[in-house]
């Protein structure tokens, strides 16, 4: 079962910062972590973001709702008030639907006070990473057995109904988004015979193909490998010399 973690601080010289990575989220895999009654819980919650995975696109941070709200017993959640008309917004409604408002914030505060959650959005940040991580041949080091596990099933989890990946978990399907994520699936070990990939692979082809992927797609391919320098678009080194704020810089 995965556990979110709040940093304490590090002092060690690979992992430094101006705070020391003070209050750092990260999560951690632990097999025998939570009841058996929680472990069920959280695939009731995999199980239903799946079956509404094309309507409910965000996870509404279920795993990490139900494990703060464990850490902190004391906090009492007001029960709803229903209100159906105007004229049943009473001073006690007003005040019960606060209260309830207060008590789910303060049900999710972490230890050391501030509250998280997920950035749910862009598809094409973990790619990367993924990538930059297999070039250099640290993938295995940095994510485990399991983190590659919910890497997929991430990726899985947004692919849209026409095979493609948007280039954010809402958008629709983009040749960004679609190859990125297709050769993170392949960099982990995934195969043509997941009918899921087939189907990414279909999407890219059929729209085209790779060559159609923007300058940054480009780029990162050829650093992997997969793609030819000479089909990445010619960059001015010019462009360098603007000042930094410049929109036209190259780092920009």
């Amino acid at each position: 079962m995965w556990k979110l973690k709040i940093s304490e601080g590090s002092e060690g010289p690979w992992l430094m910062s101006v705070n020391n990575y003070l209050g750092r989220e990260y999560w951690e895999f632990d097999p025998d972590a939570g009841t058996f009654e929680e472990r069920a819980q959280v695939e009731v919650f995999r199980e239903e973001f799946r079956k509404n995975q094309f309507k409910t696109k965000q996870s509404s941070d279920l795993l990490m709702q139900m494990q703060l709200r464990k850490e902190n017993p004391g906090v009492q959640i007001a029960p709803p008030m229903k209100v159906k008309t105007l004229v049943d917004v009473t001073e006690d409604a007003v005040k019960t639907t606060l209260k309830r408002a207060v008590g789910f914030l303060s049900s999710i505060q972490t230890h050391d006070g501030h509250w998280t959650g997920d950035i749910g959005g862009l598809l094409f940040t973990m790619p990367h990473f993924v990538i930059a991580l297999y070039i250099t041949g640290s993938l295995p080091s940095v994510f485990s057995s399991e983190h590659q596990k919910e890497i997929k099933r991430y990726i899985y989890n947004h692919q849209n109904t026409d095979g493609g990946w948007g280039s954010h978990i809402e958008g629709r399907s983009t040749m960004f988004g679609s190859v990125l994520n297709y050769v993170t699936l392949r960099l982990l070990g995934e195969e043509l015979e997941e009918i899921a990939v087939a189907r990414g692979q279909n999407w890219i082809l059929d729209h085209g193909g790779t060559t159609l992927i923007p300058s940054w797609g480009k780029f990162i391919l050829a650093v992997l490998g997969a793609y030819e320098w000479s089909g990445c678009n010619p960059m001015p080194p010019e462009f360098w010399l603007l000042p930094s704020f410049s929109l036209f810089h190259a780092g920009t």
